[in-house]
Parts: structure tokens; C-alpha cells; sequence
């Protein structure tokens, strides 16, 4: 199957094809770009390539080790996750005493580390060591968001994998097509900015997300006093408020192209940003965000 069912970035499909084709495969990958956008679909599907028996259709899903890789039970395969928010180091510690034993199904042997970028510097100090020396059966990938948060010797020791956003057009129609999604407008693909997950983690709190486009696309016709009783899903989503600011300003911001005044508003709606990271109290700064723009 390769790579056909994933959307989006053709060109690192094409990379790595071409090196799977010609057998190029690297000791260690920096699979890098923003979050939400199938970095980790690509380095699984990159994975069952390279851990496929079929020498002339890789991902053939009728050997063993595809079979066992799409029941989740590849023993080849293994990926590591952060625990509290951090990769730790006893996690790569218990990589390393994993990494010495050969492949069982295949021939090579799979180390997926996911948002890598969060490993403290002790356990980034302790993968080093295996990225220096690794055995000629293992390929590590890293899975990162932010390039700058890894060491610049694993960085150097690592092929670099790009990935760019999902263009507008490719994400909506696999929206709809995968997710049953009905009425997209352009601001919420603006608020998706090239992700799934985003887009996925909208879609679940749609109604909340119309709630406030219909409020802020015509706020000028509102009395304050309607604004503040239909507004409540800014008191009632504190754990999405940041993503919730976002979209107010995506709304804001296409206002402005007609009216400079939504210029200001966007301002207030960064100072409440501001406000709340500075744990200032929460009803009081959405309360002065509201009146702000009201007054202005």
C-alpha cells in the first residue's frame, strides 16, 4: 500500500520511496513539523516498509511482519511515548537494553520515539550513545515538533525529514471524506492551519466553535448584554480558551480587511492571552476582553 492513503506532503512520500526502493535506509531519522499533520502516520507506514519481507512489494500486508504490524503486535516495532510530558531517561535506558537483541520477524528493528523533542537532557545525553555506535539492524526515528529543543550532536547524527502543512484543499476533502465533515468554512480552516488533530479536536466542540463565529462575525449588531449571555463557552472551556482565542482572531482578523477597528480588537484579545498565561484571574480577564471590545 506504501504511502497512498496518507494526504499530504508528496514530496517526502517521493524521499522516502526512493529510499526504501534503492535501500538507502538510515540508522537514525528526524521526522520534523508541526503538530497534527501525520508525522507519525508516515513513520509508521515507513516502518512496515522497511520491516516488510516482500522484497519486491514492500507494505505488501500479506507477510508476517505486515500482518503482525497491523494488529499492533510486531515485536520489530516498538514505539516510545512521553510520561508526564517528558521522554525520560530510564525510558531510553530500557531502549538500550532492548536494542541489543536482533529483529525476531525481520531483518531490521523499528524505534519510533514520539514528540521527542520533549526528552530531558539526561535522556537525550544517554540516546547519544546508541546513535553513535547502533547496531546495523536498527533505525531510530524522532518524532519533533521543534527542531531547536534537541542537542545539536543528535541533530547531526540524524537525516532530517520535513514536513510542511496540509494545503486547505487536501485537508478539507479528506475531512469530509474520512470524518463526515459538513460545513467547513474558511475560518476554520485558517484555525486548522494545515492539521488533522487540530481539526479533529474542533470538529468535537463544533456547536461551541458556531457559537462564538456567530457572535463575533456580527458582534457590532449585539448589545453587550446579549454578547455576555451568548458567549458562555468562554466561561465554560478554560482547557480550550487559548485554541477559542485563536479562532476569535482568525474572525477578527478577516473583519479587518473592511473595518481597521478589528485591529484593535485582536490586540485586546493578545493581551488576554497575556493575562490568563500570567495566571490572572479567568472570568475577570474574559470579562475585560468583552468589554474592551465593546467600548472600542
Amino acid at each position: 500500500m506504501g504511502f497512498c492513503n496518507l494526504i499530504g506532503n508528496e514530496k517526502v512520500k517521493q524521499i522516502l520511496q526512493n529510499t526504501i526502493n534503492q535501500e538507502k535506509i538510515s540508522h537514525s531519522y528526524m521526522f520534523l513539523g508541526q503538530v497534527g499533520i501525520g508525522k507519525t502516520l508516515f513513520a509508521k507506514e515507513f516502518a512496515k516498509m522497511i520491516l516488510c519481507s516482500n522484497i519486491d512489494n514492500k507494505s505488501c500486508n500479506k507477510c508476517k511482519s505486515c500482518i503482525e504490524f497491523d494488529a499492533n503486535n510486531n515485536p520489530d516495532y516498538i514505539e516510545i511515548q512521553p510520561e508526564d510530558g517528558k521522554i525520560k531517561i530510564e525510558q531510553i535506558r530500557k531502549m538500550q537494553e532492548k536494542v541489543i537483541e536482533k529483529p525476531i520477524i525481520s531483518n531490521k528493528k523499528i524505534y519510533v520515539i514520539k514528540d521527542a523533542d520533549t526528552m530531558t537532557k539526561e535522556a537525550s545525553n544517554c540516546l547519544l550513545k546508541t546513535l553513535e555506535e547502533p547496531p546495523n539492524y536498527i533505525t531510530i526515528i524522532l518524532i519533533g515538533a521543534n527542531e531547536s529543543m534537541f542537542l545539536n550532536t543528535i541533530r547531526s547524527r540524524c537525516t532530517k525529514i520535513l514536513f510542511t502543512k496540509i494545503k486547505d484543499n487536501e485537508l478539507k476533502e479528506y475531512l469530509q471524506k474520512n470524518y463526515n465533515f459538513s460545513d467547513i468554512t474558511q475560518n476554520m480552516l485558517k484555525v486548522f492551519d494545515g492539521s488533522i488533530s487540530k481539526a479533529l479536536i474542533i470538529n468535537e466542540k463544533k456547536e461551541m466553535y458556531e457559537q462564538v463565529e456567530e457572535i463575533f462575525t456580527q458582534i457590532e449588531k449585539f448589545k453587550l448584554i446579549d454578547v455576555l449571555n451568548k458567549i458562555d463557552a468562554l466561561y465554560k472551556n478554560k482547557e480550550d480558551i487559548y485554541e477559542i482565542l485563536d479562532y476569535i482572531n482568525v474572525i477578527l482578523y478577516d473583519k479587518s480587511k473592511n473595518d481597521f477597528r478589528y485591529l484593535k480588537y485582536i490586540d485586546a484579545v493578545e493581551q488576554t492571552k497575556k493575562s490568563l498565561k500570567g495566571n490572572s484571574n479567568y472570568d475577570m480577564s474574559i470579562d475585560n476582553l468583552l468589554y474592551k471590545i465593546w467600548e472600542e
